[in-house]
């Protein structure tokens, strides 16, 4: 019983569980540590190897190593090709999350089924719609996703006093908390309130393509200039994709050691020839010194966001993510903002906090399920629309499967999350004076969850078919100028009779949970006719594609290196 947290990192990624003692614990892998790189070497056609295996493997084998999928996710034209097959980020992402779900299994004993899996704040539906599918092809049922700065935050308030769930109780402690999260590939800045047993994401912002190996890959184009200057016979390392591995490898350990010391010796072999190159922390610094900048930036803009919504100042600043750890993040932070970040288990505390999350969710499935199997609560009601002294009796009930005390289960169903959504979504829609544009009725940093609708009309008499596009904001600004918007959706409404004029309403309903996925519904008002199709976003692979590889991924085996 019980739902486990997965962070699904970009670099590393870990799972978590909520012990007997009702307490997040992070579950060791096979290898012995709490994390596992994120990466997937296909050794063959039936045989993969994931984690640490694979990442030392990258450097003998290149073509067959995947790195960085999460960079991939909502992608639905990249595929990783090994073997003569090609895999999705989807799938590729799912031969990890099976790894972890493995590892879990041998350390805990626990089968792993249902899990909670985090994204970025920043990720827009079709990058968490393909999560959701990863977690499918693995074999899970995805009780449901959750913000990375959100998981975080319910870390932080779980361990915040004394190890219970303590987020802003009753008359207690009250805060406003910036969540800055510097992973391996993505970041995001995330504005949060924590009060009344209540966590409210108030500001969003992000960059899915800005991380830690942005880092790297600065790092590496300086070693391969330094090894080429004091070797000028020798082939440039970048030149072919083991040389590239290397230089990559060398930088990330080069980059963790600059993290505790002033310099690092970095050993560069290449083409038959040694080279000792000495990187010391400040040119670490001013060659990313761009990439941390736009990391400020975004920052500055989320707190920007949060100011409009009546945030006045940030009483803490979480640092989240293993690339967080770098000395000058904390520094520029307190520089550009005046604020002091705290380094609370950066790479771990979202999975802690996935695990939260999904206990939460579980317990209030199961009161739920309790209440309604009694006959105490209409299916699809509230669950505080019950009467308190069935509710209580339903807690008793859920506490003893769970074998928690009636407390802590009445602690998670009294925690709220409200969210906001990251990207702002709209139509494409005729203007009167501007022709085709993007008519938005979703916003960004709008609080989840929505359910809005608006009216349009039709173009002309007796039109005999609608088209709907649905689009998604691209940058920080909502543009009406189509060709800045992302087109998610596009669905048609046909066989429509004749007999209606020009402006006959059609209703556009734009729906999105807390999971942040959205769902469009249109109708013909006066033909009373709805969307009579299935409408695929993007990302969502073809029925032949899922196919396909799931005879894959049932065909492959992981094994050792």
């Amino acid at each position: 019983m019980g739902v486990f947290g997965i962070d699904l990192g970009t670099t590393n990624s870990a799972i978590a569980r909520i012990d007997a003692d009702g307490r997040p614990e992070i579950l060791i892998g096979m290898n012995g540590e709490q994390t596992v790189p994120s990466v997937v070497l296909f050794a063959s056609a039936t045989d993969h190897v994931v984690g640490e295996g694979a990442r030392r493997q990258s450097r003998l084998d290149p073509e067959h190593v995947c790195t960085l999928v999460k960079r991939r996710m909502g992608d639905a034209d990249w595929r990783f090709m090994a073997h003569g097959q090609s895999w999705s980020a989807p799938a590729v992402s799912s031969l990890i999350l099976k790894s972890l779900a493995a590892d879990a299994e041998f350390g805990g004993g626990a089968a792993v089924r249902r899990v909670v899996i985090t994204v970025p704040a920043y990720f827009g539906d079709e990058e968490r719609r393909a999560t959701i599918q990863a977690g499918t092809y693995a074999g899970f049922d995805v009780a449901g996703v959750v913000s990375e700065p959100i998981a975080a935050a319910l870390s932080y308030g779980f361990g915040r006093l004394d190890g219970s769930i303590d987020i802003g109780k009753s008359g207690g402690l009250r805060e406003t908390v910036l969540v800055y999260d510097l992973g391996g590939g993505t970041f995001d800045a995330t504005v949060i309130e924590l009060s009344d047993r209540r966590i409210s994401v108030l500001a969003v912002e992000g960059d899915h393509q800005l991380g830690g190996a942005d880092w790297d890959e600065r790092i590496a184009l300086h070693l391969s200039q330094q090894f080429c200057e004091a070797n000028p016979d020798a082939v440039d390392p970048l030149d072919d994709s083991a040389g590239s591995q290397m230089l990559v490898l060398a930088a990330e350990r080069a980059k963790r050691e600059l993290g505790e010391s002033e310099s690092a010796d970095v050993v560069v072999t290449h083409d038959g020839v040694r080279a000792v190159i000495t990187l010391t922390r400040g040119e670490l610094e001013s060659m990313t010194a761009s990439l941390l900048r736009r990391t400020v930036d975004l920052t500055k803009a989320c707190l920007a966001a949060a100011e409009q919504r009546g945030v006045r100042q940030v009483d803490r600043v979480l640092l989240v993510g293993g690339s967080s750890r770098m000395p000058m993040v904390a520094r520029e932070l307190k520089r550009e903002l005046g604020l002091t970040g705290e380094l609370r288990d950066p790479d771990l505390s979202v999975a802690r906090g996935a695990a939260l999350y999904g206990e939460k969710l579980e317990m209030e499935r199961l009161v739920i399920a309790d209440l309604v199997t009694r006959g105490r609560l209409r299916d699809g009601a509230d669950l505080y629309d019950a009467d308190p002294r069935d509710l209580e009796q339903s807690l008793e009930r859920v506490a003893a499967s769970f074998g928690q005390p009636v407390s802590l289960v009445r602690r998670m169903l009294e925690i709220q999350v409200d969210t906001v959504v990251s990207r702002g979504f709209g139509v494409l829609a005729l203007d009167t004076y501007n022709g085709l544009a993007a008519s938005w009725l979703v916003h960004r940093n709008q609080t989840l969850p929505i359910r809005v609708r608006r009216s349009y009309g039709t173009v002309r008499a007796d039109q005999d078919q609608i088209e709907l596009t649905i689009v998604e904001q691209q940058g920080q600004a909502a543009s009406t100028r189509p060709e800045d918007t992302k087109v998610l959706v596009e669905g048609r409404i046909r066989d429509i009779p004749a007999g209606y004029p020009a402006g006959s309403e059609v209703q556009v309903t734009f729906e999105m949970g807390f999971d942040g996925v959205l769902h469009v519904t249109a109708y013909h008002v006066d033909a009373r006719m709805p969307l009579a199709l299935s409408v695929q976003t993007g990302a969502t692979l073809s029925q032949a594609d899922v196919a396909r590889e799931l005879d894959q991924l049932q065909r492959t085996r992981r094994r050792a290196v």
